[in-house]
């Protein structure tokens, strides 16, 4: 992808939003890293089976506008729409703030962690393919292995100065082999994932379009996602806003410590703790588990 093909767009964050929060995040795809001042983003694009790649880089300038250079020929649009869903900027936060005056712990971790908005999977596409590497295996090693296959067959792009590898698309991958660090049965998981993205049944909008319990059951239908990874799906990947993870082990006992619950919250404890925080407590639970520790630290 070459210079010529570089195109720009904006998205003017609605509500707070730090650029530096999510790119200094580390989730799924992504490591936290020192920040440069630049978010650089290679992914799969939306739509057509997921058969086209992009390069993003994002940064944002004194205003908190979100500044994008896009490398390759995938439709601006759809490019856009996908970069916003992933730094959640499809969504109005100063409603999210408004969860602060209804819970005090909530508001502490809002001051300790200004414009943290969810960062995203690129794709549920993506998530399945990370559900499927990093299964019952060390996350750092499995990125590893993730990074070393895109290099070798998917897609590198140069972004503000630095050479990325994006995902392989589904036909790509569904043309691997074999591969050292992925074993044969999550090979063959991958290409039955390659498989579900190329029939259109991991486009966002289809799992956005279903009720969540019934878009984890359709999900728990691919081999190697059970119901932990079908939710992270559905959660971290698709864009909702307000569905609760009730199950998630450090959300519960970051919870159980900052609401002097006495132990480790239960699941009906995030239930009825999540009452404050609609609209969002897909949000809420993400603040928690980022900011929970600094707001420990501080308290020791």
């Amino acid at each position: 992808m070459t210079a010529s093909a570089t195109r720009h767009f904006t998205i003017v964050p609605q509500g707070p939003f730090s650029l530096a929060e999510a790119a200094t995040f580390g989730f799924g795809q992504r490591n936290a890293a020192p920040f440069d001042g630049v978010m650089r983003l290679a992914f799969c694009v939306d739509g057509e089976g997921y058969s086209r790649q992009a390069g993003v880089a994002v940064r944002q300038d004194a205003d908190g506008v979100v500044l994008c250079e896009v490398s390759g020929d995938a439709d601006l649009e759809t490019v856009r729409c996908q970069v916003a869903r992933v730094l959640s900027l499809d969504h109005d936060a100063r409603e999210f703030l408004e969860i602060g005056t209804r819970d005090p712990v909530m508001a502490r971790l809002l001051t300790l962690a200004p414009g943290l908005r969810p960062p995203l999977f690129y794709s549920p596409y993506e998530a399945a393919a990370w559900s499927v590497l990093s299964a019952r295996r060390p996350a750092r090693q499995m990125a590893l292995v993730r990074t070393r296959l895109s290099e070798a067959h998917g897609t590198t792009i140069e972004i503000a100065g630095e050479r990325v590898a994006a995902l392989p698309t589904p036909e790509q991958l569904l043309g691997v082999t074999g591969f050292p660090g992925i074993p044969e049965v999550k090979l063959h998981r991958l290409h039955g994932v390659a498989e579900a993205a190329r029939d259109g049944r991991l486009d966002c909008d289809h799992i956005r379009s279903m009720d969540p319990e019934d878009a984890r059951r359709e999900l728990q239908q691919l081999d190697g996602i059970g119901p932990f990874y079908s939710a992270l799906i559905v959660i971290r990947a698709s864009g909702h806003a307000d569905v609760l993870p009730d199950q998630e082990p450090q959300a519960l006992e970051l919870a159980g410590r900052l609401y002097a619950l006495g132990g480790d919250a239960t699941p009906e404890d995030m239930r009825r703790l999540g009452e404050r925080w609609r609209p969002f407590r897909t949000w809420a639970v993400v603040l928690l588990r980022a900011a929970g520790p600094r707001l420990l630290n501080e308290q020791a």
